[in-house]
């Protein structure tokens, strides 16, 4: 499968776009200068503990504040905040090492959070959800630095391999290599992507991550809540970092910092593949050379279209996503309806786009899809198999539950950041997006007014005026006694009308002589 990953810069924004197969699935939507993001490290402090939610609000410089869960502790909290009290010492000589650390015990998985922390405590935390409508940003105690080929848990010795590596010579020879190269008191998952990865390659990966953590432990001497200790707001490279793979055969950007960045990244975690590398010198956009706008606008909105007339109507409400799934003009022109064969084959195309779909707008929550009701439960567990297989390509975790009988398919999808909204509908140039019109009997005197100003006040001796066709024919009605020969005479100028196609009905625009638009 080719993949091709787009970069656009424009001022404080940073699009993102994934194609697969020259169609786009990912779109991702960034602000340079945003506070916070899924995967940044904190040092926070309690402001108000909530025994009913079994819950801590939290001091993170979010004006919601952070939300901090029981169960998002982790069970070795206690080592956590002994750790974060002592390295918060600006007259230690040295950064503390976890290395020489003794870890405290577990904490029990059903007690009490009032019984582990206090108001006013400070303590490491991680962001695990963004800041979604009203809810502030979800946060973890149970801090995981990220690489390429796995993922460092600090006050932990266990070792664990991803589930998808099934060899169990494979999955064994990672357990050994990493064990060898480990630092003490740190924990390891690790990804598939290790899998027959050579021990230099793990090793990079482990002594990047390490540095990550010594650096955090570094800003940690002298931090005072709520301060950011680590970002991971290069939403480029943290995308790359998951998905980068052989078949990945592009890599365009349009700023200097960003490619040189890019560059940089791929330099280390995979030198071979350094020339996809591109960086984009064309005049125009870059989403529309890529022709990503075009698609953009067709995949977004309330209504999406697939190939042969197909298409599905996507509704938002306040607990979950409604997506309808709609044959259109496909019908077997054989039968007086169409037939359950075709009726899976729309089911299966429109399976396709769905799962495309949630992988776009970053849905999650509660999504439930209306398919075409099939007789046959052979059929249907084709239908099954296929949103299963499909989905199979989406990183985010997923539940998706069998077709019940009215013909509904329930899927669950993990939500971190909020879903990607993008209007498709153009706000009308005539009524400005009121949906009201001015009576088109008040244009001419409209235009009149503006031509009399231009003339009295501005002092200008020859106008172009460019209108609608329909207009541009009343205008110029009768070659002695049109209207436009009476504004000639009337206000002594010479005036000349000219058919704009492209104008709206009752848009109107003045240029002087050298065809420049009179801004009014």
């Amino acid at each position: 499968m080719n993949r091709e990953l787009v970069i656009r810069k424009q001022n404080r924004d940073i699009d993102i776009a994934l194609l697969e197969e020259k169609q786009l699935v990912e779109l991702h939507k960034d602000r340079t200068d945003s506070s916070f993001s899924t995967g940044d490290i904190l040092l926070a402090r309690v402001k108000k503990i909530s025994p009913g939610l079994n819950a801590a609000f939290l001091d993170i410089g979010h004006d919601k504040g952070g939300f901090l869960l029981y169960m998002n502790l982790g069970s070795h909290i206690k080592s956590l905040i002994k750790f974060t009290k002592q390295a918060n010492d600006p007259t230690l000589k040295e950064n503390l090492r976890i290395e020489d650390f003794k870890i405290e015990p577990e904490i029990d998985k059903t007690g009490k959070i009032s019984s582990v922390i206090q108001p006013n405590q400070y303590l490491l935390v991680q962001i695990i959800k963004e800041a979604i409508n009203t809810k502030g940003p979800r946060v973890s105690s149970e801090i995981s630095l990220a690489g390429r080929y796995m993922v460092l848990i600090p006050f932990s010795n266990k070792i664990s391999v991803s589930q998808k590596i099934k060899n169990a010579e494979e999955r064994e020879r990672l357990k050994l290599l990493v064990k060898s190269i480990k630092p003490k008191n740190f924990g390891v998952i690790i990804r598939t992507i290790a899998e027959n990865k050579m021990t230099a390659d793990l090793y990079a990966d482990m002594a990047e991550l390490k540095t990550k953590w010594d650096t955090i432990v570094s800003k940690l001497r002298t931090a005072k809540p709520p301060a950011l200790l680590m970002s991971e707001a290069d939403r480029a490279n943290v995308i790359l970092r998951d998905v980068l793979n052989e078949s990945f055969n592009s890599i365009q950007v349009n700023d200097q910092a960003i490619y040189e960045e890019i560059k940089s990244y791929i330099k280390i975690v995979a030198p071979d593949q350094l020339d996809i590398v591109k960086l984009y010198k064309g005049k125009g956009d870059i989403f529309t050379f890529f022709g990503i706008d075009k698609q953009i606008k067709s995949s977004f909105g309330k209504i999406t279209t697939i190939k042969g007339g197909i298409y599905l109507i996507i509704e938002k409400t306040e607990a979950l996503h409604v997506i309808d799934v709609n044959s259109g003009s496909r019908i077997n022109s054989n039968t007086e309806g169409p037939s359950e064969e075709n009726i899976l084959n729309i089911n299966l195309e429109a399976c396709k786009e769905v799962a495309r779909q949630l992988r776009l707008r970053d849905l999650g929550g509660i999504i439930v899809v209306d398919f075409i009701d099939m007789r046959s439960s052979t059929n249907r567990k084709k239908l099954l198999d296929c949103l299963r297989a499909e989905m199979a390509k989406d990183k985010a975790k997923h539940t998706i539950l069998p077709q019940s009988k009215f013909g509904l398919i329930q899927i669950t999808r993990q939500r971190v950041r909020p879903e990607i909204t993008i209007e498709t509908l153009e706000k009308c140039p005539s009524c400005n997006g009121q949906g009201v019109i001015k009576s088109s009997i008040l244009l001419e005197k409209d235009i009149e007014d503006t031509l009399k100003y231009l003339v009295q006040e501005q002092n200008e001796k020859q106008l172009n005026l460019g209108v609608h066709p329909y207009v541009y024919a009343y205008l110029t009605k009768g070659f002695l006694s049109s209207i436009r020969r009476k504004w000639q005479n009337k206000y002594r100028i010479k005036l000349k009308i000219l058919s704009m196609p492209d104008f709206s009905l009752l848009d109107y625009r003045f240029f002087n002589s050298l065809m420049e638009e009179i801004n009014l």
